[in-house]
C-alpha cells in the first residue's frame, strides 16, 4: 500500500469514535517508515502551530491496527490530542 492511499480516509479511534481524516503524514526518510498520520495539513513552520497539529491533530502510526476503508487506531484513550500529549516524539519533531 502507498501512503497516498490512505490520504483523505477516516480515522477512527478503536472505541468508536471518529477522531478526523488523514491529511499528510510525517515521514521518516532515514527509518522508511510512516512515524505520524495528520488530520490538518502541515503548512506552517511556526513552533506553536506545528506544535498544536502534533499534540491535537495527529496521530502515531505506530498505533494503527487497521487500514482498510477507514484507518483503525488504538491507544488514543477516546482523542487524539490524549494520545499524542503523552508521547516522547512531540517534542522531537516540533523543533
Amino acid at each position: 500500500m502507498k501512503i497516498s492511499d490512505i490520504y483523505s480516509m477516516d480515522i477512527y479511534g478503536d472505541n468508536g469514535q471518529y477522531l478526523g481524516e488523514v491529511r499528510d503524514a510525517i515521514v521518516d526518510l532515514e527509518g522508511g517508515v510512516v512515524s505520524r498520520l495528520l488530520m490538518q495539513e502541515w503548512k506552517s513552520s511556526d513552533k506553536t502551530e506545528v506544535r498544536k497539529i502534533l499534540q491535537q491533530k495527529s496521530v502515531l502510526f505506530k498505533n494503527v491496527k487497521n487500514i482498510g476503508d477507514v484507518v483503525l487506531v488504538s491507544g488514543t484513550g477516546g482523542s487524539a490530542k490524549n494520545e499524542s500529549a503523552a508521547s516522547p516524539e512531540v517534542t522531537d519533531l516540533s523543533r
